[in-house]
């Protein structure tokens, strides 16, 4: 396999550029790495790729190309191309409500950077629980806290969605094993 070294090159530093870009606060440049990062991808999977053969599909002799990096490929373009639309329209929105498109720190950041050491071992200590068994609202509770309900539960409800009739004959003496048609309320008449 002969791999180009400025292939290679090339791909360390769009993702370097690529990763150095996404840390900034604006959200231009944050989509600027993220397309450097796509196109990183794309090269890399490029170089795995290999030597270029024959179409995979097409029964020659000779080195057949590997069709995986290929729709692997095909793929980070797309979601590359989704994602990057998915963030325009982030900054399009940015722009619109504030004039600028910079990620502003809120009440939970500064709070998070504010905390200590000490504040950590508190809300560590505070995870730390002395037993391990789960805990529930329906512990001893024997009713279920989901109740199904059926045609025969309220008049108002039908239910007209197929059923399966038992295997086995209704004798009268099992309620379970009681077909679909004998369900009727027990004042009408059955003949």
């Amino acid at each position: 396999m002969d791999v180009s070294l400025t292939l290679i090159v090339i791909m360390a530093v769009l993702f370097a550029c690529g990763v150095y870009a996404m840390l900034e606060r604006s959200l231009t440049r944050v989509l600027i790495g993220f397309l450097l990062l796509g196109n990183a991808t794309n090269l890399l999977l490029l170089i795995v790729m290999g030597v270029p053969g024959n179409a995979p599909f097409y029964d020659a002799e000779g080195s057949v190309s590997d069709p995986l990096p290929q729709a692997l490929t095909l793929t980070a373009i797309v979601i590359t191309f989704a994602v990057s639309a998915f963030l325009l329209a982030l900054i399009y929105r940015s722009w619109q409500l504030g004039q600028a498109d910079t990620v502003e720190d809120d009440e939970a950041d500064i709070a998070l950077r504010a905390r200590t050491d000490a504040d950590e071992d508190v809300m560590d200590d505070e995870g730390d629980t002395e037993d391990d068994e789960a805990t529930t609202d329906f512990v001893g509770v024997q009713t279920a806290p989901i109740t199904v309900l059926h045609m025969r539960d309220h008049s108002s409800i039908q239910d007209d969605a197929p059923t399966d009739l038992p295997s086995r004959p209704y004798t009268g003496t099992d309620s379970d094993a009681r077909p679909e048609s004998d369900s009727r309320d027990e004042g009408e008449d059955r003949t």
